[in-house]
């Protein structure tokens, strides 16, 4: 019997922030996905699914708000990451999903502290994260935010 997958796509915008701490190390902006998230546990760029009816560039800053209570100061659309899944997903279907992830050189403020304001959402911690402990201690990431280190000097 062959199993037909549940086809989902899904278009999002999602924020790269890059900045220097005071001992002079890059850091990333990273999101954990929260046990009502998919899939929990990983990091993630701050952001997600773009609205109905909703502009991209205001889907990036509405997300990076509710996920880390960070105003963008600027933002600009540095590059499109897509990735297609075809196996087990969300609520164990199997689904034949592809995500379309459209990523943000974003600014902020240095010198505020990232927190999630918002209750009950997809992300339960939002941390600035050195670069040369992704995928080691901070792991694991999405592919999104290996394409996006991959990408650094543009998301400057």
């Amino acid at each position: 019997m062959t199993r037909v997958p549940r086809r989902t796509q899904r278009l999002g915008s999602y924020a790269v922030v890059f900045r220097t701490d005071a001992e002079g190390r890059d850091l990333m902006l990273l999101t954990r996905i929260s046990p009502s998230g998919y899939p929990a546990g990983w990091w993630t760029l701050p952001g997600g699914g773009v609205d109905h009816g909703e502009s991209p560039n205001d889907a990036v800053v509405r997300e990076l708000f509710e996920e880390t209570g960070l105003d963008a100061l600027s933002s600009r659309l540095v590059e499109v990451h897509d990735i297609h899944i075809v196996d087990e997903g969300r609520d164990d279907m199997y689904e034949d999903y592809h995500g379309v992830h459209l990523l943000y050189a974003v600014h902020v403020d240095p010198d505020v502290e990232p927190h999630v304001t918002e209750v009950g959402g997809s992300t339960d911690l939002a941390r600035w994260v050195p670069v040369d402990e992704i995928g080691s201690a901070y792991q694991p990431v999405l592919p999104m935010v290996e394409h996006a280190l991959r990408s650094r000097d543009d998301c400057r």
